[in-house]
């Protein structure tokens, strides 16, 4: 027996000292760092190190027509912040357009995924490509084509709202309709979320649904019950992204206005803010303390979405 336990010892590697396991833990490192390195200089070249620099450039006054005068001001631009009522507007402008596209894309991204992931839908594989295909479109070409579907004179849309007898508005110079205008334009470019959506409800285990249907579920109760809990994770995911894209929201208001923030600076966004300060206006340190105030906000939402949804998500491996 004694010797039986000597052989066996013998024969197990010892990790930490032996040969084997070091070469092998050294080769794997090797090849970790290998694939894992052009994101990591990535990271450094092209995220971290203009983080860095924006983060030096708020507190200074650089100013891109005598980058040569510059000094640093410290706190200064950020004090300034709090008297702009630009910076103001700006916030304003971003958290009204949010309220309304966040959960109409929300709401129409799951609605598209579930009618096209229905077994009962003809030609279900074409309609997912063609629900997919306009975020391949440059968004400008795409801003360009819906501002003449919602021209309140030429306007299809308008159009299609006579023939049912009802007005229609000036979708993008009246302030109480151009962010529900914005928010239409942006359902164009719901493909990547109908898409994580849809990876999400063909994730959920068919026996549950199978097992609800024996015990009288409905459809909507089935839905409700099961299809929302198990894709909870998924949801918030597409929730965050949204949030911070609908924050960082620039190109559409843009070409819409060419910059201006029309009507009335109603399309104001903070992002265009803090372009026209940076790149018009030559004040980059401003325009960079700007991006830092816009940092900080998206940050905490998000760190807030996750607090709120820490016992609202359902993980099936367990609490994330």
């Amino acid at each position: 027996m004694a010797q039986a336990t000597e052989l066996v010892q013998a024969r197990t590697p010892r990790f930490g000292r032996g040969r084997w396991f070091g070469t092998e833990s050294r080769r794997e490192a090797v090849w970790g760092l290998i694939f894992v390195g052009p994101w990591l200089i990535g990271l450094v070249l092209l995220t971290a190190g203009p983080l860095i620099a924006s983060l030096v450039l708020s507190l200074t006054d650089f100013n891109l027509s005598n980058p040569d005068a510059v000094r640093f001001v410290g706190l200064d631009n950020y004090a300034a912040m709090a008297s702009d009522p630009n910076v103001r507007q700006g916030l304003i402008a971003t958290v009204k357009f949010a309220i309304i596209a966040i959960p109409l894309t929300m709401v129409a991204s799951l609605g598209v995924a579930v009618l096209v992931n229905s077994p009962k839908l003809f030609g279900r594989n074409v309609f997912r490509t063609l629900f997919y295909m306009p975020i391949q479109i440059p968004l400008v070409a795409g801003t360009l084509v819906w501002i003449g579907f919602l021209n309140p004179e030429t306007g299809w849309l308008n159009g299609i709202l006579k023939l049912v007898g009802l007005p229609g508005p000036d979708w993008l110079n009246s302030e109480t309709w151009i962010y529900p205008a914005l928010a239409l334009i942006g359902l164009w470019g719901i493909g990547n979320f109908m898409l994580i959506n849809l990876a999400g409800l063909q994730s959920v285990p068919t026996e549950l649904y199978e097992a609800s249907r024996i015990d009288g579920a409905g459809p909507w109760t089935m839905f409700r019950r099961i299809t929302i809990p198990l894709m909870s994770p998924i949801l918030l995911y597409n929730v965050v992204i949204c949030m911070i894209t609908t924050f960082q929201y620039f190109v559409v208001a843009y070409t819409l206005t060419n910059g201006r923030g029309d009507p009335n600076n109603a399309t104001l966004f903070i992002n265009l803010d803090l372009y026209r300060e940076a790149f018009q206006y030559s004040r980059m340190g401003y325009g960079a303390a700007i991006g830092w105030l816009l940092f900080v906000i998206v940050l905490l939402l998000t760190l807030g979405l996750f607090a709120f949804a820490r016992k609202r998500v359902y993980y099936a491996g367990g609490e994330a």
